[in-house]
């Protein structure tokens, strides 16, 4: 492993690999989770995977998906104003997952979202990255994806940008709900992406969004 990517995880303890684990055990149990790598391979390479984003269980189950050595240098972005509304939830942000919490207020925030981000990416690390920004609770496929994935592109062309497709997890934790659903779901990996030379905002947010629509779709016709 590249000394960069090498971060141990010594502060999770006991309490966190149990939890970790008991995550990884309901993940793949509740859902009988699939994963397909159909346009990369898993490899310790600094990488954004950007995601659609339908519910809460999104986050848990891209991070269960990920191999254990990529799941140690790969950190969710996520909103703190919910992973750190409660104690327990605070504890599986920050000492499992070992979120990036983003204030999404700019009222509030003291700190620059995207400088956090980077900071990350510059020590060798990766991210899970929704940039529909928040979940999608429409009846379209996507939402219209922020400018933070471009900026993080501008600044670090050297990352790779790898589609994440999420199936069916609307359907076993419905809108509302709390009480999971058993039924299969799959996370596809795609093929890795990049700013182009000279691509401007609008055309690659516009390229990447449609990346993830493609991948759906091929996920779609699959038997």
């Amino acid at each position: 492993m590249p000394a960069s990517l090498a971060v141990p995880r010594t502060q999770m303890g006991f309490v966190g690999w149990a939890t970790e684990a008991a995550i990884i055990t309901a993940a793949s149990l509740v859902t009988g989770l699939r994963v397909r790598w159909s346009g990369c391979a898993p490899e310790l390479k600094t990488r954004i995977y950007y995601a659609n984003h339908r519910s809460h269980a999104d986050l848990p189950l891209i991070w269960a998906a990920l191999p254990r050595d990529i799941r140690r240098t790969t950190r969710p972005v996520a909103g703190s104003d919910y992973w750190d509304k409660t104690a327990a939830r605070r504890f599986i942000a920050r000492s499992v997952f070992n979120c990036v919490l983003i204030d999404r207020n700019p009222k509030t925030r003291t700190a620059d979202p995207h400088a956090l981000m980077e900071a990350v990416l510059s020590t060798g690390m990766s991210l899970i990255l929704f940039p529909e920004g928040t979940r999608n609770m429409t009846d379209a496929p996507l939402l219209p994806f922020k400018s933070g994935i471009f900026h993080l592109a501008l600044a670090r062309p050297d990352v790779q940008l790898v589609p994440v497709w999420i199936d069916n997890l609307n359907r076993v934790l419905p809108k509302g709900e709390f009480i999971p659903v058993p039924l299969l779901c799959e996370v596809r990996m795609g093929s890795p992406l990049g700013l182009l030379p000279n691509e401007e905002k609008p055309d690659f947010l516009v390229r990447i969004r449609e990346s993830l629509l493609a991948l759906a779709n091929a996920q779609a016709r699959q038997p």
